[in-house]
């Protein structure tokens, strides 16, 4: 056996090999390996991210019918379920019976609007037919002494008269064939009905199942919420009802004094009360036109312009006298933001998103009033925040450091 040992150190040729090739497989210029898979990383959590959103937005895209839906019987069980607690605590029922007793009393309104709103715009139409012809004469009279000649065909306007009554009293007669064979909106109402139903019946099982998710910390904020919704949609919802039946039910009362049938007087002040309380801005005008051409139809020029001036008075007293009593018990909402929601709200969802506008712009006001940051406002200040001129300079030093050291507070 040969004794030979390796040398203790490899010899300096392989050395060199291996650090030339060392150096050659390392890149000299470039960004460093970590660089790369940083970059793809990103890349990937980018790519799978709008992949998500794609997703998600198409999912949103086509579920944007029940979404609304569901938006919309959440508004509704919202202004109920002052309702339901009522009814539950004074009454000792159930929170179902409770929702059911409510659907009842709206159903049985509704089937009174439709039973004597067919007849009036059928014996409408009749008594339109009966004077049109006298009613064209008249203005065309009154057009020629004003213009020096006939501007109305009194056989064109007949013709256009027997056509338009036609339309108007088949469409009376018709009227409840044409809401029941409208099956996509039959089902909607029924699916809005029961949504609403299980929200206002199970909003207490809901609220414990969402707290459960929640520290307690914004489990509080959350029922703050919660509670302030009900108050702002539940406060909006019955002022307007009261104001309703107010705003109707005098107006059926110097409708019924001027002398308008009661065919036409009930239907009307419904329609007046309804359209002019609920749909914010023009129902006011809408709610007051449409009575006032009736009684100008049917009774003459007179009575409507005493309408007219009923609408005219009523509208005073219920902008400065019965909207702000009951609306600063229910809701506090600045004229220009309420003015602003319903639009965005109407241009958003049309007319039922202008409904919904007022309580969600209360809400979001109520929610903005009552968070953050607030500070304790400075006495006697001018718009720029300096002190009168009358003031000595050393008040307006010490406004000045009292400035600097306010403290926030929280309402």
């Amino acid at each position: 056996m040969s004794d030979a040992r390796p040398p203790a150190h490899p010899p300096t040729d392989i050395v060199e090999a291996v650090q030339t090739a060392r150096s050659e497989a390392e890149p000299t210029d470039g960004p460093p390996p970590w660089l790369n898979r940083w970059v793809w990383t990103a890349l990937w959590k980018i790519v799978v991210v709008g992949v998500a959103v794609a997703i998600a937005v198409a999912v949103v895209i086509d579920l944007r019918h029940l979404i609304s839906i569901l938006v919309i019987s959440l508004f509704f069980a919202l202004a109920i379920i002052p309702g339901v607690e009522l009814l539950t605590k004074r009454f000792a029922m159930r929170r179902g019976a409770a929702v059911g007793i409510i659907y009842l009393a709206a159903l049985a309104f509704l089937i009174f609007m439709v039973s004597v709103l067919i007849p009036a715009i059928v014996e409408f139409a009749a008594a339109v037919s009966e004077n049109a012809a006298g009613w064209y004469e008249q203005l065309d009279d009154w057009l020629a002494s004003q213009f020096g000649e006939e501007i109305i065909d009194g056989e064109a306007a007949a013709g256009g008269t027997e056509a338009l009554l036609r339309a108007v009293q088949e469409w009376g007669d018709n009227l409840f064939g044409i809401l029941t064979s409208g099956l996509g909106i039959v089902f909607d109402l029924f699916t809005i009905a029961m949504f609403t139903f299980y929200f206002a019946a199970d909003f207490p099982r809901l609220t414990r199942s969402i707290m459960r998710r929640m520290p307690p910390a914004r489990q509080k904020v959350t029922m703050w919420v919660l509670r302030t919704s009900i108050e702002q949609t539940g406060g909006y919802f019955y002022s307007r009802l009261l104001l309703m039946i107010v705003c109707g039910g005098s107006g059926f009362v110097v409708m019924l004094l001027v002398g308008l049938p009661l065919v036409y007087a009930m239907p009307l002040g419904l329609f007046m009360g309804f359209v002019s309380v609920f749909i914010p801005f023009i129902g006011t005008y809408i709610g007051a036109a449409i009575p006032i051409l009736v009684v100008i139809a049917v009774q003459g020029f007179v009575p409507g312009l005493v309408l007219l001036a009923w609408v005219l008075v009523y509208q005073q007293i219920e902008n400065y006298l019965l909207s702000p009593r009951l609306s600063s018990k229910t809701m506090e909402l600045n004229g220009a933001v309420a003015f602003g929601g319903a639009m965005a709200g109407g241009a958003i969802a049309g007319p039922m998103g202008a409904f919904m506008a007022l309580p969600v712009a209360a809400l979001i006001t109520a929610i903005a009033k009552n968070t953050g940051k607030t500070y304790e406002v400075l006495e006697d200040l001018d718009g720029d925040g300096i002190p009168d001129d009358a003031e000595a300079p050393a008040a307006k030093a010490q406004v000045a450091d009292a400035g600097e050291a306010a403290e926030p507070t929280r309402p």
